[in-house]
């Protein structure tokens, strides 16, 4: 029989303890922190599994990450951990999305979910939370921010399972989507001040120079979480004027290369697209700044490749730009 290289890959995981398994990535530059949201490997097997998960962070060199909440909650013994952004009950939307509405029957079944999770959330115990942050950790990944979602419907209660969370996880933030529910934002805000925490706001292509001056106005706790291919395929501008503008609210920024409106707003490879990524990561740089920049694959990933060689070279094309 012949063994290809996964296979005997296969084996070696099998075989030998994690700890000699994972050698320590580093994908910090010249001062600049480069990470990724763990929403990059979506097309891989056990994406929302923290082990496998931890095994495509490292071999694609990423020392540093946001979280996406299923990861984390399905790691600690969540029975409804699900979605992009969370378990039921966790999101507050894409802002400005497309969705048909819920039937009568799917509302039903959306809130039950939503109790079950609920009810888990608060008498889950934070020892898996540890857990899981020491097994990073040791592998050389750092936890920076968590996307599991508060929305307005929430009980103070849940936001302090979600900020609880964070924390033991060690990130020092939490990312939602940007909306303008004005009573919302400022009792979230003010809630992640209180804790010594910040929520950061992501938006997409409704980012504009002032989208989030007034969740900023409203409390110290809200920040940014700026999508810079977003913004620039909304605006036809470049981000760095607004990271110059917001530079000390910005608690972490989005990197993928996406074109202006009049070149149809596309999402491609790294460098054949209009985002100014060197010069962002160079201004970055420059000024110091200490809020990290999450590799977003979101391009096709080309035949024969997959998303963990794809962030690879992400994370390598930013090693360039700060050589």
């Amino acid at each position: 029989m012949v063994l290809t290289r996964r296979d005997l890959g296969k084996i070696a995981l099998a075989a030998l303890p994690a700890s000699r398994l994972l050698a320590k990535p580093n994908s910090k530059f010249d001062g600049v922190q480069v990470g990724a949201i763990t929403y990059s490997y979506r097309s891989m097997p056990g994406a929302n599994d923290a082990v496998a998960l931890l095994k495509y962070l490292v071999d694609s060199g990423v020392s540093a990450i946001e979280l996406m909440g299923p990861a984390a909650e399905i790691y600690a013994g969540s029975p409804a951990a699900a979605g992009r952004g969370g378990a039921p009950g966790a999101g507050g939307g894409r802002g400005g999305g497309g969705r048909a509405p819920l039937t009568p029957e799917q509302q039903a079944e959306q809130k039950a979910r939503a109790e079950e999770i609920k009810k888990w959330r608060l008498s889950v115990p934070m020892d898996k939370y540890k857990t899981m942050r020491k097994m990073y950790n040791d592998a050389g990944v750092d936890i920076y921010a968590l996307k599991l979602e508060p929305n307005a419907n929430m009980s103070d209660e849940e936001y302090e399972y979600i900020f609880h969370v964070a924390d033991t996880l060690g990130a020092n933030h939490v990312t939602l989507e940007l909306n303008n529910n004005a009573a919302f934002t400022k009792r979230v805000g003010d809630f992640a001040a209180k804790k010594k925490m910040r929520v950061a706001y992501h938006a997409h292509t409704q980012a504009t120079m002032t989208a989030w001056d007034a969740v900023l106005e409203q409390s110290t706790g809200n920040a940014l979480n700026l999508d810079c291919g977003h913004y620039i395929a909304g605006t036809g501008e470049s981000p760095i004027p607004l990271m110059r503008k917001h530079s000390g609210r910005i608690a972490s920024m989005h990197l993928k290369d996406r074109t202006t409106p009049a070149n149809g707003a596309k999402n491609l490879e790294w460098g054949k697209g209009d985002t100014p990524i060197k010069e962002i990561l160079n201004v970055m740089r420059q000024e110091k700044y200490k809020f990290p920049a999450s590799v977003e694959l979101e391009y096709q990933i080309p035949e024969g490749s997959d998303a963990v060689a794809e962030v690879a070279k992400c994370v390598q094309f930013c090693k360039a730009a700060l050589a």
